[in-house]
């Protein structure tokens, strides 16, 4: 009978523990706080190896602890573990890191995720449909955790490239497809959570102290962990847990066994049913309780542990109510805020308006300018056409007279030949005639020259065959630039083959004061609000007015400067006192200036013989 005993009571626990030595628990935890791109975070590292060592500790059978990984990284060790859960009763992922939503789907994000634009969450993150991918085949349990719903800096930063692409706050909420399947957010869908001021999170500490409690049903430890996250948030962050379980308590670790035998202590059996009562830790199962033991130290206790639910549920009540009331706060705040946006959005409207009516009458303004250009480009092509034209003109004249000459030459010697034949002169050698320059007018020598001077920048007036002292001071400027010496008294026919030798234009452009050169035309200076163009045709800055002179000042003054009109000028004895006298006055010779006298038959301005002179 004894043997029968033992080998009774040996069968009886080999049944009760033969599932759970059998039972394969496999763990995959991912920490990643060093991110390339945003801000590195401080605690998701040291959760998840808190949390690994949990589940170590609580004895399953294979847990891989994995820190800061890229893309490649995070994909190989889903894969890796994937092949593991094949063989497993139960399998859990726990994931501490960057999280986002992208129209209602969830992504974890590696470290090495730039995600510049919305289209790059596709490529360079980790759809959690992918942890939910790994975990499928356990046969028992299948658990995802994810502490991921922190404030995501990408979602702040990325551009849109579809304006009606959503991007959540937080992550989205998921329904799982396969049975027997948790999904636990440190956050409830659409709020975020919170790092926590300690080394670990509220949402990762509460996970070490209530998962590893021995036979604790999951849906009760999960309830938990919400408990004590929002008493250490002061109710700010609430947990959420989304899928479904069996009928069936469905602990992470199972309750230890119970010796089988005869017990020793009438109160062992109260003393377990409490515990168990205490593990439970509801209401209903302390009812229960006392209603099988409705006296004796264990009821009180049982007692006390109810009054200690009915203050929890009061204070979740009242902790309730005062979430509502923020809610209702924060729905006042953020109608306020639209109707500030929309204040704001209508003040940008009016001024991208005002902004866009300044761009049009800029863009007028350029049109104008543009179509100003163009005529003036169009002036100058006319007067170019018009100088070959003359040009042309002259040459062809030229021509037609050399022409003629020669041939008059020629008849002119055949007629002495013909003479000399008919007279018994000897014959004598035919001499060719030496050639000559062309007998043309001195008039249409001038023009000619003057042509030629007009197309190399030296003449600025028309070729109208009069040399005057402006066509003699254009070859003054020829000799100067061209490094030659023709008398400039008058239009020579070596002066036309020299300037006819320079193919561009050989005298600089000249513009009078307030234009400037801009290639072969004279373009307006234009000076910004407050400048004016000085002698030196330069921008200066407009000097405040003097107190303006009295009539008698004033008298004085224009009595002074026609007395100093009519007389002719003095010269000076130094460059630096001299004077420049023409029709509007006297003034002084500019700096790095000097007064010369002209050409024979020059007249300068005011009448006098003297021009003023800047090399």
């Amino acid at each position: 009978m004894g043997a029968l005993r033992f080998f009774l009571i040996f069968f009886a626990v080999w049944l009760g523990c033969g599932p759970a030595m059998a039972e394969r628990r496999v763990a995959l935890v991912i920490g990643n706080s060093a991110y390339k791109s945003v801000p590195r975070l401080s605690n998701p590292v040291n959760d998840a190896t808190l949390v690994g060592g949990m589940f170590k500790k609580a004895g399953f059978d294979n847990v891989d602890v994995r820190l800061d990984l890229n893309a490649a990284d995070m994909r190989r060790s889903l894969r890796e573990f994937a092949g593991r859960t094949r063989e497993a009763e139960v399998a859990v992922i726990y994931y501490a890191g960057h999280g986002i939503e992208l129209d209602g789907t969830n992504y974890l994000i590696p470290t090495d995720a730039a995600l510049e634009t919305d289209g790059d969450v596709l490529d360079e993150t980790v759809a959690l449909d992918r942890a939910l991918f790994a975990v499928e085949p356990a046969k028992q349990l299948r658990l995802v955790i994810l502490d991921a719903c922190r404030d995501n800096p990408f979602a702040k930063t990325m551009k849109r490239t579809v304006a009606s692409r959503a991007i959540g706050r937080g992550l989205a909420k998921v329904e799982a497809t396969s049975p027997n399947t948790m999904i636990a957010f440190a956050a409830k869908a659409g709020s975020t959570a919170s790092d926590g001021d300690s080394k670990n999170s509220p949402f990762a500490a509460a996970l070490v102290e209530r998962l590893p409690t021995p036979g604790l049903d999951l849906r009760k430890a999960f309830g938990f962990v919400r408990d004590d996250v929002l008493k250490n948030t002061g109710h700010k962050q609430e947990p959420y847990v989304y899928g479904s379980l069996g009928g069936d308590d469905v602990p992470l670790v199972a309750a230890k066994p119970v010796a089988a035998g005869p017990q020793a202590n009438p109160q062992d059996a109260v003393r377990r049913d409490y515990e168990l009562a205490l593990q439970a830790g509801d209401r209903d199962a302390w009812e229960a309780f006392l209603q099988t033991y409705p006296e004796g130290f264990y009821a009180n206790l049982a007692r006390v542990q109810l009054k200690k639910i009915g203050a929890e549920d009061a204070r979740a009540a009242a902790a309730e109510k005062a979430r509502q009331a923020e809610d209702e706060k924060a729905r006042l705040v953020a109608e306020r805020a639209k109707k500030a946006e929309q204040d704001k959005a209508a003040v940008a409207a009016k001024a991208a308006e005002d902004a866009r009516v300044a761009a049009e009458k800029a863009k007028q303004v350029e049109e104008a300018k543009a179509a100003a250009a163009e005529q003036r480009r169009k002036d100058a092509e006319a007067a170019v056409a018009k100088a070959l034209a003359d040009k042309q003109a002259a040459e062809k004249a030229l021509a037609d007279k050399i022409a003629n000459d020669k041939a008059a030459s020629e008849l002119a010697a055949k007629q002495a030949t013909e003479k000399a034949q008919r007279d018994g002169e000897q014959k004598v050698a035919a001499v060719a005639p030496t050639q000559s320059p062309p007998s043309l007018s001195p008039q249409e020598t001038t023009k000619l020259v003057q042509s030629e001077l007009r197309r190399v920048g030296c003449l600025t007036g028309a070729a109208d065959g009069e040399w005057n002292a402006t066509s003699q001071r254009s070859l003054t400027l020829f000799n100067k630039h061209a490094g030659t010496k023709f008398d400039t008294r008058l239009a020579s026919f070596d002066a036309l083959d020299a300037i006819k030798g320079k193919q561009g234009r050989v005298c600089p452009l000249v513009c009078d004061r307030g234009s400037r050169a801009d290639g072969d035309a004279c373009v307006k200076i234009t000076c910004r609000a407050g400048y004016r163009v000085n002698d030196d045709n330069e921008c200066e800055k407009v000097q405040d007015k003097k107190p303006v002179a009295t009539r008698d000042e004033t008298k004085a003054r224009d009595d002074g400067r026609k007395q100093i009109e009519s007389s002719p000028p003095k010269p000076q004895a130094t460059s630096s006192g001299q004077m420049f006298c023409s029709a509007a006055g006297c003034r002084p010779v500019r700096p790095g200036c000097r007064l010369e006298r002209g050409a024979p038959g020059f007249t300068g301005p005011g009448g006098t013989t003297q021009a003023e002179v800047c090399n």
